[in-house]
């Protein structure tokens, strides 16, 4: 027996990964050679000059105590830096960016300042499931707003004008997209800003993927005229630099939005380790070449990711954005859920499956690049018959 729970916490449900992995961890316990093909965690290492700023940091005896809230002034100026260098944009180190412990918490920070019992947040019918589960958490409405599938997923902005009331405070965008992988482009942004200014609603911009496998530059919501006065941007070092496990994001808005998230994220933290801080410095820097590189690993993946895809007979869009791909699956498959399952306790393959983003995504799979090509090849001789 233990003492009754929250309301929010009777709600919420262990996020599906954290599920998901544990029967894959008693697989591999059993001594099965799973193949996880389900989750974006890259498997290539940060650049050599981002190990070797923490480890030097982490020699000396001064690093190891609290650090500020803001995080160093160094940190901010490298992401002021590296906004101009990649997104053109314009930011003040001193009052438009807030360092995070990996960018999953700032969806929380923004939700616990600007969300109140009852409010209503706009997510996309398909988007990362935490979107949902923070608003719902803080007491929010979710509503869901639709996407339009034969064109590049991008939002429905007419059938949006129908779903804002005066209630309605946050709406969540995510571009390029996971799980569709559909692409940013100006126009969007434009569209978005737009409707926030008409309707007076807080923009949330997520954007952790735009140098993974993208086919145009790299875009910035913050890059689009009147984006300062209704948005925020959240970016993050786990995909673009391969530091997932090392927790760096940052969200980057106007001062007034800046001062009033640290409010709340004063009270929850007591700021970033120095070494990953300085770690991340360092990172911010790497040459163009880097990222090229690393996106060559990732791009040998795809021929091999397409055929086992299409060993399942499954359709996909070639324009899609980052490490995963999203698949339709053809109609003789039952469920996705089924898919999944049975590839992973007979074929040892592990994938996602697509109605975790949302409701629209019933009927189809998500796969990650996140895996050496010859481990995805040996996926695809496992659907041989």
């Amino acid at each position: 027996m233990i003492i009754q729970l929250a309301q929010r916490a009777t709600q919420a449900q262990e996020y599906y990964f954290s599920v998901k992995l544990a029967e894959v961890r008693k697989l591999i316990a059993a001594g099965h050679d799973v193949i996880n093909m389900g989750i974006g965690n890259p498997d290539q290492a940060p650049s050599e000059a981002t190990i070797k700023a923490l480890t030097d940091s982490a020699s000396l005896a001064n690093s190891h105590g609290y650090q500020a809230y803001k995080g160093i002034p160094a940190l901010r100026q490298g992401i002021a830096q590296w906004y101009a260098r990649v997104y053109g944009v314009a930011l003040n180190p001193e009052s438009e960016i807030l360092p995070l412990i990996g960018s999953k918490e700032g969806i929380t920070h923004i939700s616990l300042t600007f969300l109140d019992t009852d409010d209503e947040v706009l997510v996309p019918e398909l988007g990362y499931p935490a979107y949902r589960a923070v608003s719902e958490m803080v007491g929010a409405k979710v509503i869901e707003y639709p996407l339009l599938e034969n064109q590049q997923w991008q939002p429905d902005w007419e059938a949006m004008k129908s779903l804002v009331t005066p209630k309605t405070k946050i709406i969540w965008l995510n571009y390029p997209h996971m799980p569709t992988g559909a692409p940013a482009t100006r126009e969007l942004f434009e569209k978005a800003v737009k409707f926030a200014l008409e309707h007076r609603i807080l923009l949330c911009h997520d954007n952790p993927y735009s140098l993974i496998l993208n086919q145009k530059p790299p875009i910035s919501l913050l890059s689009i005229e009147g984006a300062k006065e209704v948005a925020i941007e959240l970016n993050s070092m786990s995909k673009s630099h391969n530091m997932a496990g090392w927790r760096v994001g940052w969200l980057s808005a106007a001062k007034d939005y800046i001062d009033a998230i640290l409010t709340i994220k004063s009270n929850v933290d007591s700021g970033m380790f120095l070494g990953i801080q300085q770690a991340a410095v360092a990172a911010l820097q790497n040459a163009d070449e880097w990222h090229i590189a690393q996106n060559n690993v990732y791009r040998s993946r795809l021929d091999a990711a397409k055929a086992f895809l299409e060993a399942l007979n499954c359709t996909y869009d070639q324009s899609q954005e980052g490490m995963f791909l999203w698949a339709k699956l053809p109609e003789k498959v039952a469920s996705a859920e089924k898919l999944v399952d049975d590839l992973l306790y007979q074929k040892h393959i592990f994938i996602a499956p697509g109605f975790i983003f949302g409701p629209k995504g019933q009927r189809y799979i998500r796969l990650s690049l996140c895996m050496p090509a010859e481990r995805i090849w040996q996926a695809v001789e496992r659907l041989a018959p």
